[in-house]
């Protein structure tokens, strides 16, 4: 990639990005040999013991106590409903668990394209702001990401909230152009997601890196985002494209909601293929292979090398084809 062996020309891909020169921003790039975790908090997920209603007891963290407990992260992703209320009350309990974290911590915000209107965001982040208590959680909040629906994200203005706090899109980055039509609108952030488009997430990379070259403070920025992207290779290839980017921090959830290899049936022999070949980035405990997460970090440096993070294979003949699962799920 630093050499644009693929052979990326962005005067076919990115007209935008004309003039800018592509070969010396990837040569440039250095890549990361590990990230540090950004933990998701869904609207479900219990905070706090009591939360509990039946434990799984699978030797997992359970809670959001326990997972700060066991992974130490130190930045944190919070879904939001849509409701200011709702949202203002989850948003009080959640700061008071993250309270307790000695050190300094960070916080993006997930508006999930739930949000009607604008001014409800706006509404949300003011009454975050005026309470004293959340004084600490609203200084450690970096960004908020897509609050709005795609459709409206494509047409209505952000930039009364952007003055408060950067927004991000999300769902609504669908195209290769969608990211400079969203900056017209005050977007300064993108999510990079290896399920919308390697190339998209190089090419918004080089986006930033130009938009912020004009001497100003950088306001643009690249953010890794995961959709429950699973132990094996599609965490692998998901953090050699962030690492590629240099990226700091990277929302990984599928350690959390998946477990490891054993919650995708794989069997033992294709487990302990993984951790043979990665043992910097998984590890085997209680008879599972999972991800590794030691202090709020994930190393992969082991990703390094021919074949695009896949020293592994699963057990290919233990796979079900594509194409059989949709003509199932959709006749």
């Amino acid at each position: 990639m630093r050499a644009n062996l693929p052979g990326i020309e962005v005067a076919a891909l990115a007209p935008d990005l004309g003039g800018f020169d592509l070969a010396t921003f990837l040569r440039a790039l250095q890549p990361r040999g590990e990230i540090a975790l950004r933990h998701t908090v869904g609207l479900l997920d219990p905070l706090t013991g009591d939360d509990v209603e039946a434990r799984l007891d699978d030797g997992l963290p359970e809670t959001l106590e326990q997972v700060i407990a066991t992974y130490r992260p130190q930045y944190f992703k919070l879904k939001l409903s849509g409701d200011p209320a709702a949202d203002l009350e989850r948003i009080t309990r959640t700061a008071a668990v993250l309270g307790r974290i000695v050190d300094p911590y960070q916080v993006t915000l997930d508006g999930n394209e739930q949000f009607g209107d604008i001014d409800s965001v706006i509404a949300l982040w003011q009454s975050i702001a005026a309470r004293g208590a959340l004084a600490r959680f609203a200084a450690s909040v970096r960004w908020i990401e897509q609050p709005l629906q795609r459709d409206a994200a494509e047409q209505v203005s952000v930039t009364s909230l952007g003055r408060m706090r950067p927004v991000l899109i999300d769902e609504s980055d669908a195209t290769l152009d969608a990211f400079p039509r969203a900056r017209a609108l005050g977007y300064t952030g993108v999510s990079s997601k290896s399920c919308k488009g390697f190339y998209k997430s190089v090419l918004n990379a080089a986006r930033c890196a130009h938009w912020n070259s004009d001497g100003s403070a950088p306001r643009y920025f690249l953010s890794g985002e995961d959709l429950t992207a699973p132990a094996g290779l599609a965490v692998q290839q998901d953090l050699a494209l962030v690492g590629l980017l240099g990226i700091a921090h990277v929302e990984r959830n599928g350690h959390h909601y998946v477990d490891g290899f054993t919650g995708q049936g794989a069997s033992e022999a294709e487990q302990q293929r993984f951790l043979a070949a990665h043992p910097d980035l998984y590890q085997g405990r209680s008879g599972a292979v999972r991800l590794a997460i030691r202090d709020g970090k994930i190393e992969f440096a082991s990703l390094d090398g021919p074949g695009y993070a896949s020293r592994a294979h699963p057990d290919w003949q233990s796979l079900e084809p594509a194409g059989a699962l949709a003509a199932t799920e959709h006749p």
